[in-house]
């Protein structure tokens, strides 16, 4: 899994570098062209056919269906073998494709070579995060993630890389030049990207002071420590097995195994020594003309070795017991250990640091909560400033009830005064009332008498043509008569309207005295129930009126077709 991981890695460059317009999408002839350089790169067979059959129903893109992960995982990475292939050349041949669309220097400033900064990319291909995505297609088809969305580098462990190349440069970091660097912009907000450091590594006022041969030692130097899994390397002294002569040799320690070859450029390897937890190193004391000894004790063999000073064979010692260790634990990488501990400390600084602000945070609750209390009991006492004023304020408005009180009783007596003579005028009305009615009732005899008369005269017209000249002066006389009756009908209705106008304005004046008087005096309820009662019989009044108007409008109406047959 973790050599898939940064197969996957240097892979999502090769990809993204071919996507061009950045929609997530590549054509299916620049992938099958990356798959056929993955391939050879990988030294796996290949199967044109899988790779057409793959593609052959994707008219959208390779990614929007099928997508290219589950061919990449089907028919290359799970046919990948550790040990039948050199990574370096699946770095290499990614590193080319990404390189000419993404890495541009700058301002022309190009400090590196192309090698340094593909060594450097690999270097931060190692150290970065892993970051996952989980696009549609991937959750529909439930296959394994993606390529990295991203691929960034914590500022630690870049700080952790540069301090490895100084080392190797024997210069000392400048932690200016680290700062305005992470205060960058673009790192603030995009993070940390594999060109953007290298671009700072081009314009790294420290590396541009050095010559390029030095730089270039150093980043090969850590390049093969970090990525070439080699925990130390060097020249020692070795003494051999059967001519026991001693001679030197270039040694290459990895986690389990200590390589040594008759030159750095190890063309020629001399020898291995497997290491287990069955292996250890021990110090020696000096012999044979040579100092500075340790030896390797294996089940079967002793190595003894001699280093250039006791620095160095202090250096070898520790090394040698950290890749026996590293054995004994089963971990095949020093510096994916020491990665997984920062990345470990890193969280825990960061655990720390959200523990920290918890607490200022709970701290600053408190604060609020003591504030609040003292808010609230400043609030208290203003509250009980006001309750006294509240009290003072109710002892000003009971005496201003009392006051109020003996006001009322004296308009209470003024009211029943008021209501003595409002009855006095009741009955006034009731009396104007009663006449009326017997104004009416004459009005009803008469209208009685019209009407025997309107039928003597519907009997006379019988005997129309003889007594013509008689029925016309009775008409006549008639007419005078209804004219007058019409005149006293029409008196006595301004006479009723003024009656009710007094009436209605004698009933506001006796709503506004009730209204003044309800919640006090009880009695003009009585009142009220009277004046309903005189209301009643007036509107029997009117009913009848309204009926004998009813009947005279009949008579007259009969009178015109008498009068007009």
């Amino acid at each position: 899994m973790e050599l898939r991981a940064e197969l996957l890695k240097s892979i999502w460059y090769a990809f993204t570098s071919l996507d061009v317009e950045k929609s997530g999408k590549v054509s299916k002839s620049q992938l099958k062209v990356l798959s056929h350089n993955l391939y050879t790169a990988l030294n796996i067979p290949h199967d044109p056919v899988a790779l057409e059959d793959h593609f052959s129903d994707d008219d959208d893109g390779p990614v929007s269906n099928q997508g290219y992960m589950p061919y990449l995982n089907k028919f290359i990475l799970d046919k990948v073998v550790e040990g039948t292939f050199a990574k370096e050349n699946v770095d290499e041949f990614c590193w080319t494709l990404c390189a000419k669309k993404n890495y541009r220097p700058k301002n022309g400033v190009d400090v590196l070579p192309d090698k340094d900064a593909f060594h450097l990319w690999c270097l931060f291909n190692f150290l970065s995060e892993d970051n996952y995505p989980l696009p549609w297609t991937v959750l529909q088809n439930n296959l394994p993630p993606f390529f990295p969305l991203f691929m960034k580098m914590s500022c630690n462990n870049v700080e952790y890389l540069l301090k490895k190349i100084c080392i190797a440069m024997s210069v000392e970091l400048s932690c200016v030049d680290m700062e305005d660097f992470i205060s960058q912009e673009a790192v603030q907000q995009s993070g940390i990207t594999v060109w953007a450091f290298l671009d700072f590594v081009n314009t790294w006022r420290l590396a541009r002071g050095m010559v390029k041969d030095s730089v270039t030692m150093a980043i090969d130097e850590v390049y093969q420590e970090i990525a070439g899994n080699i925990i130390k390397q060097g020249y020692l002294w070795k003494k051999g097995h059967l001519r026991r002569n001693w001679n030197e040799r270039w040694f290459s320690l990895q986690p389990s195994t200590l390589h040594y070859y008759v030159s750095e450029d190890r063309k020629e390897c001399k020898g291995c020594i497997e290491l287990s937890h069955n292996c250890c190193v021990e110090v020696l004391p000096e012999k044979e003309g040579k100092r500075c000894m340790f030896c390797v004790k294996t089940l079967t063999k002793t190595y003894e070795m001699s280093a250039p000073d006791t620095k160095q064979r202090q250096e070898w010692t520790t090394a040698i017991q950290t890749a026996i260790r590293l054995c004994v634990e089963g971990k095949k990488s020093l510096h994916k250990d020491l990665k997984l501990r920062r990345r470990e400390q890193r969280e825990e600084r960061e655990r720390r640091h959200t523990a920290k602000e918890e607490e200022l945070q709970s701290l600053r609750l408190l604060q609020w909560e003591r504030e609040s209390k003292l808010a609230e009991l400043e609030l208290l006492q203003d509250a009980q400033k006001q309750a006294q004023t509240a009290l003072l304020q109710e002892e000003q408005k009971r005496i201003q009830h009392v006051e109020l009180q003996r006001t009322l009783q004296e308009q209470l007596q003024q009211a029943e005064e008021a209501r003595a003579s409002i009855q006095a005028e009741m009955a006034l009305k009731d009396v104007e009332t009663e006449r009326q009615r017997r104004r009416i009732r004459e009005l009803e005899v008469m209208q009685l008498r019209q009407e025997e008369a309107l039928h003597q005269e519907m009997r006379a017209r019988q005997d129309e043509e003889v007594y013509f000249l008689a029925q016309a002066r009775l008409l006549v006389e008639e007419e005078e008569k209804m004219k007058a009756l019409l005149a006293l009908q029409e008196e006595q209705e301004q006479y009723i309207l003024k009656t009710q106008r007094e009436k209605q304005e004698l009933r506001q004046e006796m709503v506004t005295k009730s209204q003044a008087l309800e919640e006090a005096q009880h009695q003009l309820e009585k009142v009220r129930a009277s004046r309903h009662r005189m209301d009643q019989d007036i509107a029997a009044a009117q009913r009848k009126l309204r009926h004998a108007s009813t009947s005279v409008k009949h008579w007259n109406i009969q009178v015109n077709r008498l009068t007009h047959p």
